[in-house]
């Protein structure tokens, strides 16, 4: 009953005195019922068995005490008091090495839970980077002795027990672990109390900090209105633009440099004040209230009428600036155009003075007349800038300029000279006027000699071109001509020579006027570079030119009558030659086809030809010789015949070629019809074929006329046999056949030919049924030449009985019709 009343700080009915049983069991019930009555359920436990002694219902009693006023009051996050105690231990423990507190029993058993939890709380009664995992017992002790000692809770556990048991006593551990929770927990109340106090002081000096910078910032603020505003309100004008534009440079400082750090601590002012209201709103405190003319309003107020003021000034500063400036720049303008004016005027008196018209010629004059035309013009476009030139004076003079005499002195100045320049303007043109007549009578005569000196020194350079113009001429009728037209030339003579006279004596008339009223002549007609004299030179040199034309051309008809005679003689020659080599031709052609006589007759026909083809060669030569002639002068026509030397000399190669050709057809035909035993008959009935099928008579058929005769003389043919016949007859695919390439093929078709295997029989004969022949054998059985001839070309006979030297006829044989590759 006592230790209920410790621990739960009430009064719990008094005891019964007596020392008997009963006495005891009344005690102890009384106990029991205060536990129950404190909402704890006893289970199994009796007033009898705690007065009888029982340990474990006494210790489970205890337990029960225990749980109920030393550890069911913990609570962490609504946990019940175990879960509650275990969650405060692993957050107070969580920031230490080799601390991981899971439950009540293992969780402790090397001590460094313990001494986590003391020195989370007092650090200064633990050094924790001291403690090892290794050392449990005497980390436990450590922590009992510091708890005992400074935190006035019992030493509870004994340390060898915890460490020498496998799982020690949960409750045990639970229980003293409960007494660090309420020995700590109530050093964190007073520590949250004193940070709740801290926390109102705080807050409390920071609104008073605000309040007192708020009232420092609107104190130098308005202090600095109140400097600025008369500087703006200062209107006193400057007399300079320099002097304007420092004052506008000043204003611009004060809006890029000064003003804009004032913009920003008004603004910080009014979020300073805004801010340090709404804290005191929030901590319940009073509203702030600045002191008399400091309020947000009153500054807004001050501001406004600083803004006003500012831009009044700012107005000023541009109305002051911009008259300053009108005045500069009409200063300058009346300067530049002075300038301008003085530079076009100077020298112009000199220029109106001089006599030059005195001198001059009637084309100077009058260029000198239309030059003064222009000057005129010229000074009527700038009467507009004097009279500008004085209306900016007086503007200056009514602007009260500064420097207005200097102004006036100047302005006077141009208008005196402008006088002047007038004057003079209409001197020097009543000068030109009357020296301009004078000339007037003079140059009509000089643009009279200018007209007609023009075509008439046309006319002679075109007479001393054509009488100097080369020509080439190919006939007697071309040079003839020419002759025509230099007579039809020489009879305009005496007509150009009146207009010579007439044109020169405009120039004589000219002389004599300005020999009559004295005027000193330049020499020079200002209407043409043609002087008398080169009229004078250009009609001696035509006069002289006119024979000499003459004679080139009777030279040029005596060469023309010379190469007409050389083109007559090569005509008469080559219209007898180009006939002759064209007939030749047709009759060799007529023998080539003829089937009448044997081949022995046509070979001595076309030999007789060919005799008479070189006899003839003279002829030839001789008209190569004329042809040389011609060339040599230049003669590359010839009216007179068809035929050029060119045409000659390729009917003559052709005939030479067509003789030959055929000579030696005729003897293939004479070989073929010999080694084939092909009789004349057969011959001469190939060569009826042909010729019937031979359409353009040119000795060779195109392969449709080929296969009609193949058909004609009975040959079944197929597109496939008649693809194979062509490739033997034209084996370089020209697209005709010749007659000699139709009788190869016929003799190959009708005559008996050996074979490959025949001369392979032949050879095994000589070599006495062997299958290889040797060296001797061939020397003894053929004619030396044949012998070597084989020899050189028979391979090394492969076998094995086969004496040294021996040859393979057999593969010989077969290259001979070429049926192997040798």
């Amino acid at each position: 009953m006592l230790l209920l009343e410790v621990i739960s700080g009430e009064r719990l009915p008094k005891p019964d005195k007596g020392k008997m049983r009963f006495h005891k069991i009344a005690n102890v019930n009384k106990a029991l019922d205060f536990i129950c009555s404190k909402g704890v359920k006893l289970v199994s436990i009796g007033a009898e068995e705690i007065v009888d002694g029982n340990v474990k219902m006494t210790l489970g009693m205890i337990w029960t005490i225990i749980l109920r006023f030393a550890i069911q009051d913990i609570s962490v996050e609504e946990t019940s008091a175990k879960e509650g105690l275990l969650l405060w231990c692993q957050r107070k423990t969580a920031p230490y090495r080799n601390v991981n507190v899971q439950n009540f029993h293992i969780s402790w058993k090397d001590g460094l839970a313990l001494c986590a939890l003391i020195h989370r709380h007092r650090p200064d009664l633990i050094d924790y980077s001291k403690l090892r995992k290794d050392d449990p017992i005497g980390n436990l002790n450590t922590a009992f002795e510091v708890a005992e000692k400074f935190l006035d809770i019992p030493k509870m556990l004994d340390a060898e027990d915890i460490v020498n048991t496998p799982k020690p006593d949960e409750k045990a551990i639970m229980t003293y672990v409960s007494c660090f929770y309420h020995a700590f927990a109530g050093a964190e109340q007073a520590e949250t109390a004193a940070n709740r106090i801290c926390k109102v002081l705080a807050v409390n000096q920071e609104n008073e900090k605000l309040m007192e910078e708020y009232e420092k910032l609107a104190s130098e603020l308005l202090e600095w209105i109140r400097r600025t505003i008369p500087w703006l309100e200062n209107r006193a004008a400057e007399q300079t633009m320099r002097a304007m534009q420092q004052k506008l440079e000043d204003f611009r400082d004060y809006r890029r440099i000064h003003k804009p750090p004032r913009v920003q601590e008004k603004c910080q002012l009014e979020i300073n004040f805004n801010t340090l209201q709404t804290k005191l709103r929030l901590s319940n405190r009073p509203a702030f209230m600045p002191s008399e003319g400091k309020m947000v309003s009153d500054i807004a107020n001050a501001w406004k009428g600083l803004e006003q003021v500012e831009k009044g000034y700012e107005e000023w500063l541009l109305t002051e600036i911009r008259r300053l400036e009108r005045l500069d720049h009409l200063a300058e303008k009346f300067k530049q155009k002075c300038s301008m004016h003085e530079s076009w005027t100077g020298g112009k008196e000199d220029l109106l003075s001089q006599k030059d018209y005195e001198s001059a010629s009637l084309m100077e004059i009058r260029a000198l007349m239309r030059k003064h035309e222009a000057f005129e013009s010229d000074l009527a476009a700038h009467q507009d800038r004097v009279e500008q030139i004085a209306a900016i004076a007086q503007e200056l003079n009514e602007l009260d300029y500064h420097d207005a005499a200097t102004v006036n002195a100047r302005c006077q100045g141009i208008c005196d000279q402008w006088d002047n320049l007038g004057t003079l303007t209409q001197k020097r043109r009543d000068s030109l006027e009357r020296v301009e007549k004078l000339w007037e009578t003079i140059d009509q005569l000089y643009l009279e000699f200018a007209k007609r000196a023009a075509p008439f020194n046309n006319w002679m350079d075109g007479a001393m071109e054509d009488l100097q113009d080369m020509f080439i001429v190919h006939s007697i009728e071309e040079i003839q001509s020419l002759i025509t037209a230099h007579d039809q030339f020489k009879a305009t003579l005496p007509e150009a020579d009146k207009e010579r006279m007439a044109t020169m004596g405009i120039h004589s008339e000219i002389l004599k006027i300005a020999q009559t009223y004295g005027i000193k002549l330049s020499g020079i007609n200002p209407y043409t570079n043609l002087s008398p004299q080169d009229i004078s030179n250009k009609w001696d040199a035509v006069k002289h030119l006119v024979p000499l034309r003459d004679q080139m051309l009777q030279e040029e008809v005596a060469r023309q009558q010379a190469n007409e005679r050389l083109r007559r003689q090569f005509a008469a020659q080559a219209n007898i030659i180009g006939p002759w080599i064209q007939t030749k031709m047709e009759e060799i052609s007529h023998v080539s086809v003829d089937i009448a006589g044997s081949l022995e007759e046509q070979m001595n026909s076309l030999k007789q030809y060919e005799q008479n083809i070189i006899n003839y060669k003279s002829n030839i030569d001789k008209l190569e010789g004329d042809h040389q002639l011609s060339q040599e002068s230049l003669i590359f026509d010839n009216k007179h015949t068809n035929y050029t030397m060119e045409h000659i000399r390729v009917g003559w190669e052709q005939l030479l070629t067509t003789i030959a050709r055929t000579i030696n057809e005729v003897e293939n035909q004479i070989l073929t019809r010999d080694a084939k035993g092909i009789s004349q008959e057969q011959l001469n009935e190939f060569r009826a074929s042909f010729n019937h099928f031979d359409r353009k008579r040119n000795g060779m058929m195109d392969p449709d006329d080929f296969r009609a005769c193949l058909i004609s003389m009975g040959y079944d043919l197929g597109e496939v046999e008649f693809a194979r016949i062509m490739t033997l007859v034209d084996p370089n695919n020209t697209g005709v056949v010749t007659f000699q390439a139709f009788i190869d093929f016929m003799t190959r078709e009708t005559a008996e030919t050996d074979t490959a295997e025949q001369v392979m029989a032949s050879f095994k004969i000589l070599a006495s049924d062997k299958s290889y022949i040797t060296v001797e054998e061939l020397r003894r059985e053929l004619p030396p030449e044949q012998a070597e001839y084989c020899i050189s070309r028979m391979t090394r006979y492969i076998g094995s009985d086969s004496p040294p030297g021996a040859l393979d006829y057999i593969s010989f044989s077969s290259a001979l019709y070429g049926e192997s590759d040798l």
